[in-house]
Formats: structure tokens, sequence, C-alpha cells
């Protein structure tokens, strides 16, 4: 199969969708893989060094995305919905339910779109979960770099000094990105509470961070009650597929200090709190009801060459399966994979997807292919 590799063209988006080592396991496997020139240089990786492991070197955006199968990070923008059509499979982060745009573009094009972010084993998530850490893990660091007076933040230092009570860290959530944020906080000296709603989950974050975390049933009233004593609050919250719970309102943020920072990780499915909205690496906060806001849609491109290796590392498995076998059998033989399927044939195949956008729902069967 022939596989395309282009350029990230959102703002500062330094990772790529493939890595040379990539490159060298799917040409291994005897495929031809297209290396736009330059879409390695944000996360470190020359052309010298694609072209050492196989790869033809694509001049332009158009020799990429020509290819039968385009692996990517982010989704398509709307200058890159030209290059869509029926014959192309598309594997990347796609988070449609948040993108009425993108989604009606991969139905007109009848574009196949595989998202990372649905691909599941069991209860995993295994094509997210990295740049889940990776964003949790951030999230407490540019927490805690907009928290300084310079920035507008309440001049809170998370770790307190002797004498001076550490910062208060909220956490929404207690799944990957959550966790990984809850850990970093607490690392940083903060007192950290983390909000859930699984039972099972909190026992499991109680014995994970041997009880240096607190955890807290989440309900509009708890919430409310300790957001007034938050420095930072995280939104980690996550339902698969589908726009983030709307977990804040407001009215609810009123209450908190003034100069208190809020990071939004859900932002990609369309953010946790009504003042929630898209910000990009060259403009990252705003100013709501007094807190400090940073909700940037790609925060793993920051850590750039960290987040192409891992995503690279779990990413590439699932391309050869789809390389050698085609997309159709691969999607019958494979659970996992059709269960990244949200586009075919012009039709929404994910639940979550068609609820997001009111459309109807023709979920993949296995006989179908």
């Amino acid at each position: 199969m022939n596989i395309g590799v282009p350029c990230e063209v959102k703002n500062r988006e330094n990772r790529v969708g493939c890595t040379p080592g990539g490159v060298d396991t799917l040409v291994r496997n005897g495929h031809a893989v297209y290396v736009e020139r330059g879409a390695g240089v944000g996360s470190g990786f020359s052309d010298a060094e694609f072209a050492a492991a196989g790869a033809v070197m694509a001049p332009s955006a158009e020799g990429a995305w020509a290819q039968e199968l385009v692996i990517k990070v982010k989704e398509p923008v709307a200058a890159e919905y030209r290059f869509l059509r029926p014959d192309l499979v598309l594997f990347t982060f796609l988070h449609l339910a948040a993108d009425p745009a993108l989604t009606h573009a991969l139905l007109q094009s009848h574009t196949t779109g595989m998202a990372y972010e649905t691909v599941r084993v069991g209860e995993h998530l295994p094509l997210l979960e990295p740049m889940s850490e990776i964003a949790g893990r951030m999230s407490a660091i540019v927490g805690a770099y907009y928290l300084s007076s310079v920035h507008q933040g309440a001049g809170v230092l998370l770790s307190g000094v002797p004498g001076v009570l550490p910062g208060h860290v909220l956490v929404l959530g207690g799944g990957t990105a959550g966790y990984n944020a809850s850990r970093m906080a607490t690392g940083l000296g903060a007192e950290t509470t983390i909000f859930e709603v699984d039972a099972e989950k909190m026992r499991h974050l109680d014995m994970a961070t041997q009880g240096s975390v607190h955890t807290v049933f989440s309900n509009t009233h708890n919430l409310t009650e300790k957001l007034s004593t938050a420095d930072l609050l995280i939104g980690a919250v996550l339902v698969r597929g589908a726009k983030a719970p709307r977990l804040i309102s407001r009215d609810m943020l009123r209450v908190m200090k003034p100069g208190a920072v809020f990071v939004d990780i859900a932002i990609d499915q369309g953010g946790c709190a009504d003042t929630s909205r898209m910000t990009t690496h060259d403009n990252p906060v705003y100013l709501k009801e007094g807190v400090l806001h940073y909700c940037v849609g790609n925060m793993p491109g920051a850590y750039a060459r960290t987040a192409t290796q891992a995503l690279s590392n779990v990413t590439i498995p699932y391309a050869v399966t789809i390389a050698n076998l085609g997309i159709t059998r691969a999607l019958r033989e494979h659970a996992d994979l059709r269960e990244g399927l949200n586009t075919w044939h012009g039709q929404v195949t994910y639940p979550a997807v068609a609820a997001a956008h009111a459309l109807p729902c023709s979920p993949y069967l296995p006989e179908e292919g």
C-alpha cells in the first residue's frame, strides 16, 4: 500500500504522524511511504533521517495526501478538505463530535475516517492514552506557570514554602489525563483533589497515589463547594468519542478566586465549561469571570518530539495492520479498529458522533466486508 505522511498545518503543531522508525517498519512490511518534505523538522526528525529509513520525500502536501492511506496527528483543517476523496483512508485524531464542518466534509467526500481517539481495546483507548498522559502532566505545568502574577494569575506558588500552605488543584475526571495531572500536581507539592463518578476508579486512584490525592464524588454541589478553594482547575473529563459534558457553569466559575487558572484538556471534544473556547499556542489564554482560561486544542504539540515518539509507538502497529490487510479486511478481522471507524461510504458509523450532530448512524458490521 502507498502511505502518505503530510506536514501538520494546525497552529504550532510540530508533531508528525510517523517517526523514521515507523517508516522503517512500514517499508519492511512492503509498503511505500511518502513523507512531505519538512514534516518532521518540528519534532527533531530531518528529511535525511526519513529518507534513510526508506521514505520517498514528497516535495509538497499533494504528494503525501495522494496516497491510499494518510497518517496524520491532528484533524484536517479547512484548507486540507480539498484532499479528502472516496478512495482515501485517513488515520488520525478526528474529534468529530466537536467539529460539524469536518464531519460534513468527510461525509461529502466519502472519505474513510479512522479516529485514533475511538480505537478501543476493552476499556482502554490505546492510541489516545499517550497524548492524555502528556496533556495531563502538561496541564499542571502550564497551570503553575500561569498562576504567576506576571501572567495575570493569583500569584500562588503551587508548592508553597515553609510557613505558607501549598496551592490547591482540582482535577475533573480520574481517567488517564486526570490521573497524570494529579500525579504531576502532587509532585509539585500541591494539595490535589480528583472529582470522579466511578467508585471503583476512585478506589484505584486512592491506591495508585497511596492516599496523596483526595477523591470526591463529582456532582454540582460538591464541585461548587470546592471551587472556592481552588487555585488551579483542570478539566480532564472524557466520554469516548462524544462531546465533553459541561460540568462548569459561569455561576460556578464566579465562586473561584480572582486569578485562579483553568486548564481545559477536554477542549478537543468541545470543552467542559460554559466559558471554554479553543485557543492556540500563539494565544493560549483569556480571562473570563476573573479566571484565566488555558484551552489549547493541541497541547501535546508543545512537546513535539516526546509526543511524536509516544504516538508513533502505538499508531504504527495499527497502520501496519491496515496496510497489510487493506481497510475492508482489517475492519472485518479487528474489532479494535472497527471502534476507530467514524465515517464510511458517506455515513457516520460512530454513535456518539451521529448523536452530536443529529445525523443518522450506520454502524459498520463485519459482514459488510
